[in-house]
């Protein structure tokens, strides 16, 4: 049996793309990677608990187990990949297509995020992050 979780089509895929599989652990209450990008695509799927999710002109979102989610990489911002609960793990697991001789994630430097501000959506007023 096959149960489609995500059907996407990404905006682009790198020429000659280098394809990796990664399980991401994010500890109690953890934050997370800072505000980075990716060079090509990632889908992604939450096996345990609950992970805040937030891309450049997106809402922050939590995807909970069993969800699956993606972003398009390229010049998107990937503001938050955080651990929405303080007292459990969150795992996921994600597959990326990276361009060949690009690393898979880069840091965004704060100057960058301060400029591109405006493209943020608005944020819960109650947001712990």
């Amino acid at each position: 049996m096959i149960t489609e979780l995500l059907a996407q089509v990404p905006p682009f895929v790198p020429d000659h793309p280098h394809a990796m599989t990664v399980v991401v652990d994010v500890p109690p209450g953890d934050a997370g990677t800072p505000p980075h990008r990716h060079s090509g695509p990632a889908f992604g799927y939450v096996l345990e608990g609950e992970l805040v999710f937030e891309l450049e002109g997106e809402p922050e979102r939590v995807i909970t187990a069993g969800e699956a989610f993606w972003e398009p990489g390229g010049d998107v911002i990937h503001y938050q990949a955080a651990n929405n609960r303080d007292d459990v793990p969150v795992w996921f697991l994600a597959v990326m297509l990276c361009a060949e001789g690009q690393p898979m994630l880069t840091l965004v430097e704060p100057e960058e995020l301060e400029a591109r501000g405006h493209r943020r959506a608005k944020r819960p007023a109650d947001a712990r992050f």
